[in-house]
């Protein structure tokens, strides 16, 4: 299992969001660059990148910022964030991402979406279903940086994707997000067993080397983590077993 760290960017600056709500906003002193710099610096062969003005409204502020880190050797961006049409991933691409991040507009256009798979491939596109868990424990997808109830739930969505070759899927429990809760396990042992074809990325709630173990035990192919890393609280010798591609 590999472990991509994870930069947000709102207004130029890093941040962190507790459970999604852009009122409870933790702003870091870091710079993007000096955050990549120490990504690298530990081996981590990719970074996840969000464009928080993106993903809220549709902004795009953090351009700059994503051709200065795309220019960056040796780390690869997975760049999402408002990535609602066909023109916004083929300008991300352009402007140096190697794989484009489709949150909302997956859940909401499926068909269009499993079209630019087709186009672009299987491996420059991932899947963000974002989730909250309704009252019998079924995930139920939100939308719109998180504001917006979706309309199916997670496995509904995973399935209109059956035949259009979707490797990639970025799955966030939402509350668990920038909390040390630690992940939800269940959730992401069950996506492995239902679709054990994709390479299911967890996010939300890890903490430590040991959420790792378990999430690669769980059948993730990854995790993203953010507040984890960016507060210190993982020792660099430990995460070696979880930067290297498979």
């Amino acid at each position: 299992m590999l472990l991509i760290p994870a930069i947000d960017l709102r207004a130029g600056q890093c941040v962190r969001l507790r459970q999604g709500d852009f009122r409870a906003e933790t702003r870091y002193p870091h710079t993007p660059l000096q955050l990549l710099q120490r990504y690298r610096a530990l081996g981590a062969p990719w970074l996840h990148l969000v464009d928080l003005d993106g993903a809220r409204d549709g902004a795009r502020r953090n351009q700059h910022i994503i051709v200065a880190l795309a220019a960056e050797p040796g780390v690869a961006l997975q760049v999402g964030g408002g990535v609602r049409t066909r023109a916004a991933v083929l300008e991300l691409l352009a402007l140096g991402a190697q794989r484009v991040v489709i949150g909302s507009a997956a859940v909401e256009r499926p068909d269009e979406v499993a079209g630019w798979i087709r186009e672009f491939g299987a491996h420059r596109i991932c899947l963000a279903l974002d989730v909250r868990h309704d009252a019998a424990g079924v995930p139920q997808l939100r939308t719109r940086g998180w504001q917006d109830a979706g309309r199916c739930s997670l496995w509904d969505c995973i399935d209109r994707y059956r035949d259009c070759g979707l490797e990639h899927v970025l799955c966030t429990d939402i509350e668990r997000d920038g909390l040390p809760a630690g992940p939800n396990l269940a959730l992401y042992r069950c996506a492995a067993q239902r679709y054990p074809r994709l390479r299911w990325q967890a996010s939300g709630g890890v903490t430590d080397v040991a959420d790792l173990r378990s999430l690669a035990a769980s059948g993730a192919a990854a995790a993203i983590s953010g507040t984890a890393l960016l507060e210190g609280r993982m020792a660099s010798g430990d995460l070696q077993p979880y930067l290297r591609v498979a």
